[in-house]
């Protein structure tokens, strides 16, 4: 069994990573590691939960201790540039934490935060600069940071840098920054483009990768409802009436759209936040700490503002819209089952969102299997005729969640059931605390309950 001390961590840090309670090292850092130490290029193909982090800061960090130097004034002798907000603060807290007792410097810049509190960071010169594209550039061009002696680069979460936008910006800097320099490159996806971008930093740099290239996370249990986009508020509400749903992050396309879910779901009693571009920084950390601390059992979030969530025990992922790009689907399905935990992945397909599930299929090469839920709520797929509701009035089928084992006999069986529960109105907090079960008194969809039965799934995954 490797440890951090047989990659050659220093004693400082083997001394914080005790405190932090991390024994044992992941495989992305246990390929990391030795490449970085050698002072060689690198991309590293992984998703977020991997420990991907701690594997471009801790032989940063090493190499920073035994090799130090005074960066000077407004310099700094790392960059690692992050997307989002989220990210970069969370980079910067694991630099200081890994690094606690080392006496280095750390600032983190980015928008929707002080300027001038950024500039006194960085005045005297830093070890470790953290960084959005965009603040970057505008200290840059206020002449409140220097580039010239930067001797490492590391760009994280690449392909979500490609996906905002940032690609113009990152061509700005890679020409204000030494040509002599290690570059770091990290991406969960390597599409053409990224190739060409990496191809543009990089030099013959090793490639690593711990899970292939735009797959899901394997423990997370995947399901899609069919549903109108007008039912799709009432069958959330009808969801999360399960306790076993114990957190969540439930995925908006837009910035209006996440508010309008977060406030019906605090008008239905449901602990929500929201979080995306539009919040101010103050009310985006709010939200997120709020979330982290259990305060809020939801958070609403777009695509953008999730990908610097870094939480542990997400029990579900919910997507209230599917991704009109099907990258994005795996990485937000891989905001839950973290750190060897299981999970959940549910999303939500109106009749106008078909194709964005057909092109996330291509990708997975599998179809979803599709949960069962209430007839009156529920759309019909595109090759099934019209289904009229059973049963009594008042009476509809409950929904399931997935379950792996009953996933696999999808495609192989031609037996399923239903399990019927009666319908409320929107649950309040109250009923919210407790499990739905169904007659017999058996839960219906929580991780304890019997495996889940499908209606047959009729269309077929797209060939690739």
């Amino acid at each position: 069994m490797t440890t951090f001390q047989d990659l050659g961590v220093s004693a400082p840090i083997l001394k914080a990573l005790d405190a932090e309670g991390y024994t044992q090292p992941t495989p992305i850092q246990i390929q990391a590691l030795p490449i970085v130490q050698k002072g060689k290029d690198l991309i590293g193909l992984a998703q977020t939960g991997t420990g991907k982090t701690a594997a471009f800061a801790l032989p940063i960090l090493d190499r920073l201790h035994k090799d130090r130097k005074f960066p000077g004034e407004k310099a700094c002798r790392t960059l690692v540039l992050a997307p989002t907000r989220e990210l970069a603060a969370q980079i910067g807290d694991s630099f200081r934490v890994y690094g606690k007792f080392l006496g280095l410097s750390t600032a983190v810049v980015f928008g929707g935060a002080s300027m001038f509190k950024q500039k006194q960071a960085m005045f005297r010169g830093v070890d470790v600069l953290v960084a959005t594209p965009g603040r970057l550039l505008d200290h840059v061009s206020q002449r409140s940071v220097r580039l010239d002696k930067v001797e490492i680069l590391v760009l994280d979460e690449a392909d979500h840098m490609m996906d905002m936008g940032f690609i113009h910006d990152l061509r700005k800097i890679a020409t204000i920054l030494p040509r002599a320099r290690q570059t770091l490159f990290f991406s969960a996806t390597m599409p053409p483009a990224i190739e060409e971008l990496a191809a543009q930093f990089l030099d013959q740099p090793e490639k690593i990768a711990v899970t292939p290239a735009s797959t899901t996370a394997e423990r997370v249990e995947q399901v899609v409802v069919h549903v109108d986009n007008a039912k799709k508020q009432d069958l959330l509400h009808a969801l999360l009436a399960d306790k076993s749903i114990k957190r969540a992050i439930v995925f908006a396309r837009t910035k209006h759209g996440a508010d309008r879910v977060a406030k019906k779901l605090e008008s239905a009693g449901f602990e929500a936040e929201a979080i995306h571009g539009n919040k101010s920084q103050g009310q985006r950390t709010r939200a997120l700490d709020a979330f982290k601390k259990g305060h809020a059992r939801l958070l609403v979030a777009t695509e953008v503002a999730a990908r610097g969530i870094d939480v542990d025990d997400v029990t579900h992922v919910i997507n209230f819209d599917l991704p009109n790009v099907p990258e994005q689907y795996v990485h937000r399905i891989g905001r839950t089952a973290r750190a060897a935990r299981s999970g959940i992945a549910i999303s939500f397909c109106a009749p106008d969102e078909r194709a964005y599930l057909k092109d996330i299929e291509k990708l997975l090469k599998q179809a979803v299997p599709v949960m069962e839920t209430d007839l009156s709520l529920r759309a019909p797929k595109a090759d099934e005729r019209p289904v009229r509701p059973k049963g009594p009035a008042g009476r509809s089928g409950s929904v399931h969640p997935a379950r792996k084992h009953a996933a696999k006999k999808h495609h192989a069986s031609d037996t399923h059931g239903k399990a019927h529960a009666k319908q409320g109105h929107a649950p309040s907090r109250a009923r919210d605390e407790g499990d739905r079960r169904d007659r017999k008194g058996n839960s219906v969809w929580s991780n304890s309950g019997a495996p889940p039965k499908y209606r047959k799934q009729t269309r077929k995954p797209t060939k690739v």
